[in-house]
């Protein structure tokens, strides 16, 4: 079985914070340029069954950023790029901060600031893909200390996003299922060493959930 875009998109771009950033490198080296994390297992499946139309793939993923962190960037790391695929990734940073009584944290930004974003990015590149990707969380490390207090806000930041995706007309990636699904295989801190931050099995669960929710959007095709 070969994949395919559903027309012939040239550049996918990941955003995120440090899950998407995935320690990449910042220069040119194509050897570190996407990371270690989903991106780069998503960038290696689709650019090899995609060689013939030679896609680039970008990330521009940036840890600890918070969603009006991302927006402050989006003029050099998205608009810029000119990419036909964007796919977003945050969440986690933004409630770290408010559960940590942290001055970034004083109000909530989330909804506002995502909503700028996506507002911003359908008038200067309409034509461009979006895919929102779930924010997700599990009960060890940090969200572990306070639970309730995590799990209220990520659940927010979950139908915010939904919310989002519905109003704009994006692909949509729900993952906290997936992952409360994994933790029936094996403990949370397998999936996400410390409740926020994947493992090498977390981030190969997200890219295989980002591929699958692609394929079934139209967004990808797939040929037998």
């Amino acid at each position: 079985m070969s994949i395919s875009f559903a027309k012939p998109n040239k550049v996918i771009l990941f955003q995120g914070d440090s899950i998407t950033d995935g320690n990449r490198g910042r220069d040119n080296d194509p050897n570190h340029i996407l990371g270690h994390g989903y991106a780069y297992i998503i960038g290696g499946k689709l650019g090899n069954e995609l060689a013939e139309q030679q896609p680039m793939f970008y990330n521009r993923g940036v840890s600890g950023d918070r969603i009006s962190d991302l927006y402050a960037r989006w003029n050099e790391d998205a608009i810029y790029l000119q990419p036909d695929i964007l796919s977003i990734l945050i969440g986690v940073n933004d409630i770290w901060r408010m559960m940590k009584g942290e001055p970034g944290g004083c109000t909530d930004r989330y909804e506002r600031a995502y909503r700028h974003v996506l507002e911003e990015t359908r008038e200067v590149l309409p034509d461009t893909k979006l895919v929102l990707v779930e924010p997700f969380i599990l009960n060890t490390g940090a969200p572990a200390e306070d639970w309730s207090g995590w799990s209220k806000w990520i659940s927010h930041y979950q139908g915010v996003v939904r919310e989002l995706s519905l109003q704009f007309g994006t692909v949509h990636v729900p993952l906290q299922d997936a992952f409360n699904a994994a933790v029936e295989r094996a403990e949370a801190a397998y999936w996400l060493w410390d409740g926020v931050h994947p493992t090498t099995a977390g981030h190969d669960l997200i890219a295989r959930e980002w591929l699958k929710v692609a394929q079934e959007s139209g967004l990808i095709t797939t040929k037998l």
